[in-house]
């Protein structure tokens, strides 16, 4: 039996959700076992690098992240990315029972609806098109459009490394994860430029003489290290349920952005097709938000995040993001 491309890189998306979903909850267990031994990684210890079930979280993430790098030589990102919310439902369920933050009967309607919305944008997602060398994917990535957006990620990134994160890191879920998605939307769209490179050079098309595979290959590592130390961050200090939701929203978004500039995801399909594709997203951001919102939260430091740190600072500007559950079952 034969399969479109776009056949093998859904099922390959689907099977890095189903790891990628465990994995998160491994690694959090790894985490609040490595904070009873010593510093948390949320203050910069490391501690977790010495917890088993940290690592086993780390090598199921690493497993899922190559499936999840195989779909994007098959698929498109607007085809892939989405997915990931199937991941979330494997992070909830899991949750349930391993971390002990209830599933209420409202978090189903959110299984539901991620699912729905990935149907639709499966059956509408565009077919993808292969360059068909490094060099032609080199001149995608220097279109202006394109340049004009990378600028822009490494300088608000940059912001939030040397300004934000000092004063707000540990009182703002936006600043960890806002680093990672930034960081996440570039690892993609160099993941996808490896992928077709590797793909190539097995079929007799060798790119590794081109040194924008080495660049590529160069902006891949730095980026994925850069999410990993981030989202270890954000998971050792902000609850799971804050985090997960919120990854996925600005991760799934900023990807989806950086491939319609770079690859032209969109190019030739009709106005009802994009329209759906951006329906079926819309579905699973409502039933991501859906089904963490109606999960029970374990206790965190802080009940209220906010900007601020300070008394000062507090009396003059707050901004507040309350960690609790809206919706009872």
């Amino acid at each position: 039996m034969s399969y479109s491309d776009n056949s093998r890189g859904l099922i390959l998306a689907v099977i890095s959700s189903v790891f990628i979903g465990a994995s998160f909850i491994l690694k959090k267990l790894g985490l609040k076992r490595a904070a009873a031994a010593g510093p948390r990684a949320g203050v910069g210890g490391y501690t977790y690098l010495l917890e088993p079930l940290w690592w086993a979280g780390m090598i199921t993430m690493i497993v899922g992240e190559v499936a999840n790098f195989v779909a994007y030589i098959f698929a498109p990102a607007i085809l892939v990315t989405p997915l990931g919310a199937l991941s979330i439902i494997v992070s909830a369920v899991l949750a349930h029972f391993l971390l002990k933050e209830r599933l209420k009967k409202m978090g189903l309607l959110g299984c539901v609806s991620c699912i729905v919305g990935s149907v639709v944008i499966v059956i509408h997602a565009p077919q993808e098109h292969t360059p068909s060398s490094v060099q032609e994917i080199w001149s995608l990535a220097v279109q202006p459009a394109f340049l004009f957006y990378a600028g822009a990620i490494v300088a608000i990134a940059l912001a939030l490394t040397l300004y934000f994160e000092p004063r707000y890191g540990q009182t703002n879920v936006l600043v960890y994860v806002g680093i990672c998605s930034l960081m996440g939307s570039m690892t993609v769209m160099s993941i996808k430029a490896i992928g077709i490179a590797i793909k190539l050079t097995l079929e007799g098309i060798s790119q590794l003489s081109y040194p924008q595979t080495w660049f590529f290959f160069t902006v891949a590592v730095i980026c994925v290290i850069t999410q990993l130390n981030y989202l270890n961050k954000a998971l050792d200090t902000f609850n799971t349920a804050i985090v997960s939701p919120v990854y996925y929203v600005s991760f799934t978004t900023l990807t989806i952005i950086a491939s319609a500039i770079m690859f032209k995801d969109w190019s030739g399909q009709d106005a009802s097709s994009i329209a759906s594709e951006i329906c079926g997203f819309v579905t699973i951001l409502c039933g991501t938000m859906i089904l963490h919102s109606t999960r029970e939260q374990e206790p965190t430091p802080t009940g209220i995040i906010s900007w601020y740190t300070s008394e000062s600072d507090k009396d003059d500007h707050f901004i507040s993001l309350r960690s609790s559950s809206y919706f009872e079952s």
